[in-house]
C-alpha cells in the first residue's frame, strides 16, 4: 500500500463492529489470541457506546477512499485522566505513520479536553506499539504478569503527563 493520503475522522454507525472483528482477527492470526480478546475488545467498544460523552471522549478512525484503516479510542478514565485505548492498524497500513498520527490526535484531544495525564494499557511484546507510545512521550508506570489471553504475559501501564505539576 502506497503512503496516499488518509483521513481521520470519528466514529459512525456500524464502526464499532468493525474494530472489534479486525482488531480480533488481526491479533488472533498475529498472536493466537482468541475469545477473551475479541470479548475485551467488544466490551470496550459498546461501553463506549454507552458512556459516550463528546466533550471528554473520542473515537478516531482513519480511512482511506471509505476504507477504514485504523483506530485509536480517548475515554474518561476520571480525575482529569484519559485512558488510550484499542490503538489499531490495519497490516497492510502499517509503515504509513498512522499509528504516530493516531496516539498524536489522542494526546492533542486530551490536552484540549482538559486532561493533566494519559494512561494506556498494553503488553510489553507488541514492541512496534510501545515504539509508538515511547516517542509521544509516554513512560511505563507498572508492569505485571497477565495471563487474560491464555499465555503469561508481561502487561504494562503507560503514562504521559499533560501538564507540569507546578512546585514552589
Amino acid at each position: 500500500m502506497s503512503a496516499q493520503a488518509y483521513t481521520i475522522r470519528t466514529h459512525q454507525l456500524g464502526d464499532m463492529g468493525w474494530i472489534t472483528y479486525r482488531h480480533a482477527m488481526t491479533v488472533a492470526l498475529d498472536y493466537g489470541w482468541g475469545q477473551p480478546f475479541e470479548s475485551m475488545i467488544g466490551e470496550i467498544s459498546a461501553q463506549f457506546l454507552k458512556t459516550y460523552d463528546p466533550d471528554k471522549e473520542r473515537c478516531f478512525i482513519a480511512e482511506r477512499d471509505g476504507k477504514m484503516l485504523g483506530c485509536v479510542f480517548v475515554v474518561n478514565a476520571g480525575k482529569q485522566t484519559a485512558k488510550l485505548r484499542l490503538l489499531f492498524v490495519e497490516p497492510e497500513a502499517r509503515g504509513l505513520g498512522l499509528a504516530k498520527r493516531l496516539v498524536d490526535e489522542v494526546v492533542q484531544f486530551s490536552r484540549e479536553a482538559g486532561y493533566e495525564k494519559v494512561l494506556l494499557w498494553t503488553m510489553q511484546m507488541l514492541g512496534s506499539a510501545r515504539h509508538v507510545y515511547r516517542k509521544a512521550g509516554f513512560e511505563v508506570i507498572s508492569e505485571e504478569i497477565n495471563t487474560e489471553f491464555g499465555e503469561n504475559l508481561v502487561s504494562e501501564t503507560w503514562e504521559l503527563r499533560l501538564t507540569e505539576n507546578e512546585s514552589i
